[in-house]
């Protein structure tokens, strides 16, 4: 005989935190969801909004913490907390340290990557959205054409 282990899979809420916005309809709700819940950070995180069918956040979640110019991102940590928190859809946020929100190349085919990966999965990425922490400027990859 052997033995297998058994697993018991649950989302835990770490806390919770007041925004001007509940509803990403726009990047710019997004991104002010994602610039406050990352005030104050001096280096790269890459961050998964958890959205409903009716585009009101449902939940955040930091995927990855990187240096001063990046992070590392797989699709299994940007897809679980939306598996476990049956997210309808997601949006994908990071910030860029210097402040400048103009995708790399690197974000480019990131956000690729993990359409692709939506797609497969049935969830859909919506948009990702790179701010700049202090201004709450952003750009939008849906809006310059690389999340379909």
């Amino acid at each position: 005989m052997f033995e297998i282990d058994t697993y018991k899979v649950q989302l835990v809420k770490e806390g919770s935190a007041e925004y001007a916005h509940i509803y990403a309809d726009c990047p710019e709700n997004a991104g002010e969801i994602i610039a406050q819940y990352l005030k104050g950070v001096d280096r790269e995180h890459f961050v998964v909004l958890m959205v409903d069918i009716k585009n009101h956040v449902i939940g955040i979640n930091t995927v990855s913490m990187g240096t001063l110019c990046g992070s590392l991102v797989s699709p299994r940590e940007v897809f679980k907390p939306a598996i476990l928190s049956n997210a309808a859809s997601i949006i994908l946020g990071h910030n860029h340290p210097s402040g400048n929100t103009e995708p790399s190349k690197e974000d480019i085919a990131t956000t690729k990557r993990l359409v692709e990966a939506g797609k497969l999965m049935d969830i859909p990425v919506l948009d990702h959205v790179i701010v700049n922490v202090v201004t709450s400027d952003c750009t939008s990859l849906k809006e310059e054409g690389f999340v379909r």
